[in-house]
């Protein structure tokens, strides 16, 4: 299964040094939340308009491959979603990340 990630530009560079992702949404790191907010196709678009809409840095796309992971993935309800949001509960291993797309700029409805 796929699964999407929204990050900063800057903390999956920061990954790509350390050797894997350990941030959980923006500004927060799993290790203060506990695990890596993820979403399906059909919702990380209403999650980058929701939490990512004033970001001014790059903002990218991460495709993750379930299978790839160490770590397991719960499927969790989240107040006020129709549908559970899948979680990472550990570091996102850097070979399951099967895609990184920059998305456009901040604000930009659409894609």
């Amino acid at each position: 299964m796929q699964i999407f990630h929204l990050a900063l530009a800057a903390d999956w560079a920061a990954a790509v040094e350390a050797g894997d992702y350990r941030v959980s949404t923006r500004g927060v790191t799993l290790e203060q939340e506990g695990y890596i907010h993820c979403s399906h196709a059909d919702q990380w678009r209403g999650v980058r308009d929701a939490f990512y809409a004033d970001v001014t840095e790059p903002v990218l796309l991460l495709t993750i491959d379930t299978d790839r992971l160490a770590a397991p993935v719960v499927e969790e309800e989240v107040p006020d979603a129709d549908r559970p949001f899948p979680h990472v509960y550990g570091p996102i291993d850097l070979d399951a990340v099967v895609e990184v797309r920059p998305l456009p700029g901040a604000g930009t409805r659409g894609q």
